[in-house]
């Protein structure tokens, strides 16, 4: 591969190829693996070995310098995975994290694939969960063979030989050698079958907090590569003008003023517009703005969102199709002394990630090589065969950081992929180029949380006991026109990513209906938000059962415990929290004027249990503040606890972010909003003070990138209530809301 540069604040570096022993939990080949350089991770590496190396798989690499690099088949955008993974190699290996490094892998689902879904990506907070046992079982047989090593070269029982920071000790003789001392060594060693990770008790790693995360130098000096560092030689930069309406196709197009500009190379049509390919970004910008193009809005989505939501509460007056039946809801309702009928609508919202998208390709003779913050890496792969018609095998991906995703990067049609692989093929020369999307670009040209509506009924006893409960929720589908192994998840014309949270529920309720609409006609593309289907169903399931016990006189946390008798860590993570945010106790005073109040809500995602207590001050004029959040969280064992703190205060500040702020709305079918002074996202001073208090537990790790969002929004509404009486039903949780 020819040489990448990489430029950074200003300054050069170039990427040489890593040669180290490779170890892994694969048995042996006798030939070496090819050497596929990549930019990305921490730097450039190899995932394969030379011939004097031992390569027995890709998960980890030691090199005779003794630095130990782990191969991570998951993204790194920001979540902290490459940390969490390199702790998992050093706690087994026995080094010091700040001798492992983390390098991506190659696209490659045969060796790379997410054990979850069958293929390789990134997503449903899968990636530590994914990796626990597969990267503990890899460093687990490298320490092994290195204590054999040791014990064959110093004629000692394996049982006398033990690692610790990198150093392989015999004690009874004072003998020591380094990791990379004894690389050859290992690698000569056959590959154990009965190699074990550690007892939990043993760890001094996993569990505890041990400094910076292994990206945070590299991040914070400008070192990290993400896809605008890369510049190739002879590389073009493209934009794209992309229709103002949803399915919308370009009818023609006058490209003399765009030609006319300055560094601008070539203008192309391709199927999502027009695109202007230039020498650099700001000549792209400039002739993209002097097109001009005109479009075929025949098959263009026309409508907004008020009359969609019109059509949604319309459709919410008839039954949908049945998801979930236990019992006779309609029945235990209509015989219950108190029933409770109300709606809630939730907005379309957009991934807003710091970086927005971009992606290099470059196709020759060899095939296609693209470099980006690839989240899904073979469906990229399939995508971009296709397109250039050769074998998926002969498309190479380099995935690099990326700032932030939030669900966007996993495109499920690929998307900002297609439309680079696209323009490459149009301009039809083996150069380099580089698709850069502006914010406005993705804010309305994107893909969008779907907008929902939600009708639930109740009916509580004369004793105030839930006997009854029917969910209906509308909303477009997340699945229906994805591919396998996505489109799976439709099953009878339900798409379950709809339902999570609402068909899963874990209050003991006799008599529980769950049915779907999920309209087919709606031209906005949607696609998975951080949480995904429990961005909506968390609000709506935790804000009525808030009513129904105000209605049934109950303390709300007394209430949802009376009913989680079958589901402990629901129950575990709600007393903690509320035990730790001095539930029962009355709030500090308010100042005068001013009210204050404090909400719950308990919710599981992506098999992790999390509650949240939230506290507010509600001002004079309607306006309020979230001034605390205490959270407590069940996510099985704990890698690192300063992480999942991250994690959850992240997730925290997301959420609330979406809740007071976020809407993507459309008027005749153009997007309203365009960048953050009209897409607001959370301020410095909006944001609370949050403590995340995590429960101990011996279960395997669940996903900890996405479960700290959804209480958040009816936590904060549930206080909101609390303090004011008012119940809002329809997000944003702006000041309007309270007044409406």
């Amino acid at each position: 591969m020819d040489t990448i540069r990489i430029e950074n604040e200003g300054r050069r570096r170039f990427l040489a190829g890593f040669a180290g022993l490779s170890l892994a939990l694969y048995l042996p080949r006798s030939d070496a693996a090819a050497t596929a350089t990549q930019a990305g991770g921490q730097g450039a590496g190899t995932t394969g070995a030379t011939t004097a190396e031992f390569a027995p798989g890709a998960f980890l690499r030691v090199g005779q310098d003794g630095m130990v690099t782990v191969i991570s088949k998951h993204l790194e955008m920001g979540q902290g995975a490459y940390t969490g993974l390199a702790t998992l190699v050093a706690e087994e290996l026995g080094v010091a994290l700040s001798s492992v490094r983390v390098e991506s892998a190659p696209a490659d689902a045969s060796r790379y694939k997410n054990v979850f879904w069958g293929v390789q990506g990134t997503g449903g907070s899968s990636s530590i969960a994914n990796s626990w046992d597969q990267l503990r079982q890899a460093g687990a047989v490298a320490r092994t063979m290195f204590v054999n090593a040791a014990a064959q070269r110093w004629s000692v029982a394996p049982a006398e030989v033990t690692i610790s920071e990198g150093v392989v000790s015999h004690q009874p003789s004072g003998r020591k050698a380094t990791l990379g001392a004894l690389a050859e060594a290992a690698g000569r060693q056959d590959v154990p079958k009965d190699a074990r990770p550690k007892d939990a008790r043993d760890y001094v790693l996993i569990g505890h907090n041990y400094g910076r995360r292994t990206d945070s130098i590299d991040k914070t000096t400008g070192k990290a590569v993400f896809t605008q560092d890369i510049h190739l030689p002879g590389m073009l930069t493209a934009m794209v003008a992309h229709p103002p309406r949803f399915g919308a196709r370009v009818k023609s197009f006058d490209a003399t003023k765009a030609r006319a500009v300055k560094g601008v190379v070539e203008v192309v049509q391709i199927p999502s517009g027009v695109a202007v390919v230039a020498r650099d970004t700001w000549s792209a910008k400039r002739g993209r703005e002097a097109l001009t193009v005109e479009w075929d809005e025949g098959a263009a989505y026309k409508q907004g969102t008020a009359q969609l939501s019109a059509a949604y509460r319309e459709m919410a007056k008839s039954a949908g199709a049945v998801a979930l039946r236990e019992g006779d809801a309609a029945h235990a309702i209509a015989g219950a002394a108190k029933t409770l009928d109300v709606s809630y609508d939730f907005p379309y919202l957009a991934h807003a990630a710091m970086e927005p998208l971009n992606c290099v390709i470059q196709f020759t003779r060899e095939g296609c090589e693209a470099w980006f913050g690839a989240q899904m890496q073979t469906q990229d792969q399939i995508y971009l065969a296709r397109i250039f018609g050769i074998p998926v095998d002969r498309v190479r991906i380099h995935t690099l950081y990326a700032g932030g995703s939030f669900g966007r990067r996993a495109a499920k049609h690929s998307d900002y992929v297609v439309e680079a692989a696209h323009i490459v093929k149009a301009i039809g020369k083996p150069v380099p180029v580089k698709l850069v999307w502006t914010r406005e670009d993705d804010m309305r040209a994107g893909y969008y949380r779907p907008m929902f509506h939600h009708r639930l009924r109740a009916g509580l006893d004369a004793q105030g006991k839930l006997v009854g409960w029917h969910h209906r929720l509308v909303g477009q589908s997340l699945l229906a026109d994805a591919n396998p192994p996505l489109s799976g998840g439709v099953k009878n014309g339900i798409d379950r990513t709809s339902l999570e949270g609402a068909t899963n529920l874990p209050y003991g309720i006799p008599n529980l209906t769950v049915d779907l609409h999920t309209p087919g006609d709606v031209g906005v593309p949607v696609q998975w938000l951080r949480s995904v289907g429990s961005t909506h169903t968390a609000y709506s399931t935790e804000c009525f059962i808030d009513e129904l016990a105000a209605m049934a006189g109950k303390d709300p946390v007394i209430w949802r415990l009376a009913m989680l008798g079958k589901h402990p860590r629901h129950a575990g993570v709600l007393r903690l929290a509320a035990d730790k945010a001095g539930w029962g106790q009355p709030l500090a005073p308010a100042k005068a004027g001013e009210r204050r109040g404090r909400g719950v809500a308990v919710h599981e995602s992506f098999n992790t249990f999390v509650a949240q207590v939230a506290e507010v001050t509600v001002k004079p004029d309607g306006g309020y503040r979230v001034d605390r959040v205490v959270c407590a969280v069940d996510c099985g064992i704990v890698v690192n606890p300063d992480v999942v703190r991250a994690q959850i205060e992240g997730g925290i500040g997301y959420a609330l972010s979406l809740a007071m702020h976020g809407a993507i709305t459309l008027t005749e079918g153009r997007v309203d909003q365009s960048n953050f002074h009209d897409y607001q996202p959370l301020r410095i001073h909006e944001m609370p003070k949050v403590e995340v208090h995590i429960v101990p537990s011996t279960q395997n790790p669940t996903g900890i990138g996405e479960p700290g969002v959804p209480p958040l929004a009816p936590a904060v509404a549930n206080a909101l209530a609390a303090a004011t009486g008012k119940r809002i039903r329809k997000l944003p949780l702006d000041a309007q809301a309270l007044k409406a």
